[in-house]
């Protein structure tokens, strides 16, 4: 058992390793990641804000931005990549277990969402003049990072059940409609009544609500129903990954 668990855990730190290393030599993936939201927020908090509680209300929907896009294109578009050329095939049949190669994508991602949101952090805090307690902060992050894995089922379900092309095109327009639609852009009380209804059936709504809410900020309904809906939805996504999986292992 011991032997067991020594090899799970060095398949485990290898792929990571690589994983990080992957990223790292695909800048096309790391800049618009990285350096997109913390560009966005800082031209509409600090450029040209949009009104005095512009700062801390768009620190908190550009967090779950922040973290969407490692998520949907770190899955999505490099678990479609892996998949065509054979290396899911392969990593089936070597020692290496499945659960080492999803556990290094997961650790990979929450790295560089982490250091998305804390630039978005470090502009809100010396750009912005957001100032919270250091709790609020704790608490804001915590939401922000676990906001993560919503975004990691959907990539995944995307990388399991598309080619690479196809991969590309879903995942860009996903992460649009989720940014755009979900309010993490605009308020959604700005959009049309259809508009704001829609909004509710989409997870990148319910999470900043969740965020706005963690930083005392104007949001909309009850905290525990956007936890509610945001739990039914990361189930749903589970089952849907699950399914993918299992239709890609046995194709």
């Amino acid at each position: 058992m011991n032997n067991s668990f020594n090899r799970t855990m060095r398949s485990f730190f290898l792929e990571s390793g690589a994983e990080i290393l992957k990223s790292f030599r695909a800048p096309e993936f790391i800049l618009p990641t990285l350096l997109m939201p913390v560009a966005f927020y800082t031209l509409f908090a600090t450029i040209v804000p949009m009104g005095p509680e512009s700062a801390p209300y768009l620190l908190a929907t550009y967090g779950v931005f922040a973290v969407m896009g490692p998520a949907i294109f770190g899955f999505g578009i490099s678990v479609a990549n892996e998949r065509d050329k054979g290396w899911l095939a392969l990593k089936r049949v070597s020692p290496a277990t499945g659960g080492s190669y999803i556990a290094a994508k997961v650790l990979s991602t929450l790295i560089f969402a982490s250091f998305s949101v804390a630039s978005i952090y470090l502009v809100a805090g010396f750009a912005a003049d957001v100032s919270f307690t250091r709790a609020t902060w704790a608490s804001l992050l915590m939401i922000h990072l676990f906001s993560v894995f919503p975004f990691i089922l959907i990539g995944l379900s995307i990388g399991f059940l598309c080619n690479a092309n196809a991969a590309v095109a879903v995942s860009n327009i996903l992460f649009l409609s989720f940014s755009a639609l979900g309010g993490l852009w605009i308020p959604i009380m700005v959009f049309p009544p259809a508009m704001q209804s829609f909004a509710h059936f989409l997870p990148t709504y319910h999470l900043s609500e969740i965020a706005l809410a963690v930083s005392q900020t104007s949001g909309q309904g009850d905290i525990s129903y956007h936890l509610l809906v945001i739990g039914v939805m990361t189930a749903l996504l589970a089952l849907s990954t699950a399914l993918a999986w299992s239709k890609q292992r046995n194709s």
